[in-house]
């Protein structure tokens, strides 16, 4: 059959019923750049594997976009995993993301704890609960996925504690939790390798100087974003030489690593936000032309590549800290002053004086809620009793005007 077609072909051309070859080629062509531009745009894969069997792993940010992908593959693998969520562990939603990872990993080992980012108090309640315990509880990695932003044109957003969402979110969260975990970092046995992993975003290149404040009239929703990423990042080489400076009781070196990573743009619900700048018809024209982003942006599974290098590259262990992770590869840092001594140590110094005023003020604050309501239990015990006096009496009135009915009538009958 092919041998007389082919004759056919050659003799007497293609059949009417064949399209024209230059079609054909068209569009071989076109469908052929569109899978060369999805291949490339999905970024690398992670090829490193490493048991995970009885880690533990606490990770921020792991029940949705990059940081629910990284939660999947770990517990696939055996890991115990950590969540620090905003939501109690009784929340339906938070119940039933845990119930469903459970079940399509076949590992119970997946707990929440209940941690509120925006709150320098739920951090100090979670992070002292955690290191309070003899001997240390074990903890094999922390992977610091939470972040947020304001789309673009919207207002300055403040905490309830008044620190500006996104510098409390992306950077001064993770300052503080990490610094009330060291002790517990460092206590970690010297067979342990401990790696402490910061997901980044390239928006840090754009970010004003540290050194210069952000005012309120200054401010903005991208330069917020950019500068808290370059905030993490700075503070996370200098937390390396924190851990390196510390002296081990049996003279070992320091195993635990700082390592960033760059995920790549991807299809997260933060970058669609951004995107359709948190309104209706931007959603609308994001869904309308969502061919584009399919094809030019990571899934979250393939933006959690990276991460999972850095969890898993033999050649990270024992290495030196500090290191930059894109598209599974080490990389070098796109500002130098991300390795800034006297930037660091200002910016150090800066966040432990804001918290420290700001626990203080929240303190202060708290004792006072806590006398008001006291004031208010005791006056509603007092109108209690009142009431309870009130109806006492109610009740002796009652039972005189019983008394005197009854006399009435017996006067009556004796009569």
């Amino acid at each position: 059959m092919p041998l007389p077609f082919l004759e056919s072909v050659i003799s007497n051309g293609l059949p009417a019923w064949v399209p024209d070859p230059w079609i054909l080629l068209s569009v071989g062509t076109v469908v052929g750049a569109l899978y060369l531009i999805k291949i490339y745009s999905g970024g690398a894969t992670n090829l490193s594997e490493r048991d995970m069997h009885g880690r533990v792993v606490m990770v921020t940010g792991g029940t949705s976009g990059i940081g629910a992908a990284t939660v999947r593959d770990l517990a696939e693998r055996g890991a115990q995993i950590v969540l620090l969520t905003r939501l109690p562990p009784s929340d339906t939603f938070l119940a039933d993301f845990i119930g469903e990872m459970r079940e399509k990993t076949n590992n119970q080992m997946i707990y929440a704890e209940q941690v509120d980012l925006t709150s320098l108090h739920s951090i100090r309640q979670f992070a002292t609960k955690w290191i309070d315990n003899a001997p240390p509880r074990r903890l094999d990695m922390l992977i610091l996925c939470a972040s947020t932003l304001t789309p673009p044109g919207g207002k300055r957003i403040e905490t309830a504690e008044g620190i500006e969402e996104t510098w409390m979110v992306n950077y001064l969260a993770n300052f503080h939790l990490l610094g009330i975990l060291s002790p517990a970092i460092r206590a970690q046995p010297f067979d342990r390798d401990v790696r402490i992993i910061v997901p980044t975003c390239p928006a840090y290149i754009a970010s004003p100087p540290l050194v210069a404040e952000l005012d309120k009239k200054e401010w903005s929703a991208s330069k917020a974003y950019a500068r808290s990423k370059l905030a993490l990042m700075v503070f996370g080489q200098a937390y390396q030489k924190h851990l390196d400076a510390y002296k081990r009781p049996d003279g070992l070196p320091m195993t635990a690593r700082v390592l960033f990573v760059d995920p790549g743009l991807s299809r997260t619900p933060g970058l669609r936000r951004w995107l359709t700048r948190g309104s209706i018809w931007g959603l609308f024209l994001y869904i309308l032309g969502y061919f584009l982003p399919w094809l030019l942006l990571k899934s979250a599974e393939m933006g959690a590549q990276s991460i999972l290098y850095a969890v898993m590259e033999p050649s990270l262990v024992r290495g030196q800290g500090g290191k930059m992770i894109k598209e599974c590869m080490e990389v070098d840092f796109a500002r130098t002053d991300i390795r800034d001594e006297e930037i660091a140590k200002k910016l150090w110094e800066s966040s432990d004086k804001l918290i420290e005023k700001t626990e203080k003020e929240q303190a202060a604050l708290r004792v006072l809620e806590k006398k008001a309501k006291e004031m208010k239990e005791e006056e509603k015990k007092k109108s209690e009793q009142a009431k309870e006096v009130e109806s006492l009496v109610d009740a002796i009135k009652k039972g005189k005007e019983a008394e005197k009915t009854k006399s009435r009538r017996k006067n009556k009958k004796a009569t």
